[in-house]
């Protein structure tokens, strides 16, 4: 029988000075970051693809974050990743600047109706910080398969100016990562729309 209070226990980042790198094996190093990694798909399958990626996940609910830290160190992957339960609001002003890759959002803000336009995640703040840590020539990764919600963060991002598109437009036919969220290869199942940004720090 699972223990009812493991996830009161869910694993959070080290108090003090914040080095990501040393985290996931490689102090002073960059990081790739993952904000709302959910179930896990997506990290479980970067990390496991692409033996030079580090990736740290950032995951608000203690549920998720214990499970797939759980999975990552089972399936023996620990020394290169860690889900963490955290606000992303909250914990990357404790970033180092220059110490993110590449920051992905993978079908954030479930509550895609205009009254929720409050609780957006990728807002003005929060791109200040992912500004200052996404390293020079680092990326950002959003993808939504609510158009309407696409359309808003690819106004909220230009709008900022810390991040440029990759191309000749921040829509991109596809995910370049080799990794996918469950509600991504959902979405390709069935053949919905998927609608993918992808911009560089300047």
């Amino acid at each position: 029988m699972s223990d009812p209070n493991r996830f009161a226990l869910a694993p959070r980042l080290p108090e003090g000075e914040l080095d990501p790198g040393a985290l996931v094996g490689a102090p002073g190093k960059t990081v790739e970051l993952e904000v709302g990694p959910g179930r896990g798909a997506f990290i479980l399958e970067r990390l496991a693809g692409n033996p030079e990626a580090r990736l740290i996940g950032l995951e608000i609910k203690r549920k998720w974050s214990t499970i797939v830290d759980e999975r990552i160190r089972q399936r023996g992957l620990a020394a290169r990743g860690r889900v963490f339960c955290e606000d992303a609001r909250l914990a990357l002003p404790r970033f180092p600047g220059q110490s993110v890759s590449i920051a992905y959002f993978h079908f954030p803000d479930p509550w895609w109706k205009k009254k929720h336009q409050k609780r957006l995640v990728l807002t003005p703040t929060l791109l200040d910080e992912l500004t200052r840590v996404v390293v020079s020539g680092g990326e950002l990764f959003v993808q939504t398969d609510v158009e309407e919600r696409a359309r808003t963060y690819e106004a909220v991002i230009d709008q900022h100016g810390g991040f440029t598109p990759t191309g000749d437009s921040a829509r991109v036919a596809d995910n370049p990562y080799g990794a996918m969220s469950p509600r991504e290869r959902r979405a390709t199942a069935d053949g919905l729309p998927i609608f993918r940004l992808r911009y560089t720090r300047g």
